[in-house]
């Protein structure tokens, strides 16, 4: 039985499941000179290229909105808190 390629192209999307070193993760992170997205040292797709200004904007933007969303959540959990059911009683007596 033939071995399988471990690396190349699926139909235009690039593919790599050789085993990573330290080296060649870096490597593939930081790449200046070339584009925003790069291939990935290890998976299928692509990466952001941290070489590139325009990558640390969409890092930057994924911060803001993650650091939004747990601002949304920490508020939600301070409503549910007042929102607790409360007990009324009603006194039904007649003066009549």
């Amino acid at each position: 039985m033939a071995d399988k390629p471990t690396s190349g192209e699926l139909f235009g999307i690039p593919y790599n499941f050789e085993r990573p070193s330290f080296g060649r993760l870096l490597s593939a992170h930081w790449q200046p000179g070339d584009g925003m997205l790069v291939e990935k040292p290890f998976g299928i797709g692509y990466t952001l290229n941290l070489a590139n200004w325009r990558s640390w904007i969409v890092v930057a933007v994924a911060g803001a909105l993650l650091w939004q969303q747990q601002q949304a959540d920490g508020d939600a959990e301070g409503e549910q808190a007042t929102d607790e059911p409360v007990e009324v009683i009603v006194d039904d007596e007649s003066d009549d």
